[in-house]
């Protein structure tokens, strides 16, 4: 009997061993330990924060929350709409076979925009639906400046996942966390519950450079004083064109190298 448990935690042992030894030859799971419960309390404390310093918010937020909850839903799913449907082709170890085909990078990418684009209708339209159902709240009201809210959001969505898609393409699924991971880090800078005005003011300096903080300020200028904010609003589209590029280069570049290097028939091992 002795012998057979000391059996037992030998293998639970070299289990365990074979568990710390893949969570140290992966950065992106080391940092996942503490990243999400470091950004909620960011994010929920920077709105506690603001919530003491302006107790009426709550009394003229009729549906702003709500507003700022779909809105975030939006980029959201256009991120993943991208990341995951790209890593679903490395799971099923299917990008080597369609490169093998006259597929072009850049087409792939047009693809998953608009896969993300459908994703995003549905998935958020039924929230939106829901919000109405539940809480009276018709967010479709607010017409064409809902539409430029949402292009805005999706468009930079689409940026982080093409980047996410390129880090994975050169290091390999073990950086497939950060397709969850990225979208969240920028939560708390991109004042979706609250001004920038709370953050401290070198935070403020990166928010201004992020285009979701224009879009949920012209969010709520739209619901508290009915105002199109449209400086606002060209100025998230003007950083978005930026980002995209940005994104598409990235992505286009790994692509290239693992290709090159032969990494597109192993991504998925």
């Amino acid at each position: 009997m002795t012998e057979t448990r000391s059996g037992s935690l030998r293998r639970m042992g070299a289990m365990i061993e074979r568990y710390v030894y893949l969570l140290k030859g992966s950065w992106p799971r080391i940092i996942e330990l503490a990243y999400w419960p470091t950004m909620q309390i960011i994010l929920w404390g920077f709105l506690s924060e603001y919530l003491v310093r302006h107790s009426s918010y709550l009394a003229q937020a009729s549906g702003v929350l709500l507003a700022a909850a779909l809105l975030w839903d939006v980029m959201f799913r256009g991120q993943l709409g991208v990341s995951v449907v790209f890593f679903e082709e490395l799971y099923s170890r299917n990008l080597g076979h369609l490169f093998a085909s006259p597929l072009r990078a850049h087409e792939l990418a047009g693809a998953l925009f608009i896969i993300s684009l459908l994703r995003t209708l549905i998935g958020s339209g039924m929230a939106a639906l829901f919000a109405y159902w539940f809480y009276h709240f018709p967010i479709w009201q607010m017409g064409f400046v809902l539409v430029a809210l949402f292009m805005n959001l999706i468009v930079m969505g689409w940026a982080i996942g093409l980047v996410v898609a390129g880090l994975v393409l050169r290091y390999g699924l073990g950086a497939e966390n950060l397709a969850w991971a990225a979208i969240f880090a920028i939560a708390p800078l991109s004042g979706i519950y609250y001004p920038i005005s709370v953050l401290p003011r070198p935070l403020q300096i990166v928010a201004h450079a992020l285009p979701a903080s224009y879009v949920f300020e012209a969010m709520r200028g739209f619901l508290f004083h009915h105002v199109v904010l449209v400086r606002s609003l060209w100025e998230a589209a003007a950083l978005n064109a930026v980002y995209l590029a940005l994104g598409l280069g990235i992505f286009l570049r790994t692509f290239r190298d693992a290709r090159v290097h032969g990494r597109l028939l192993n991504l998925g091992e």
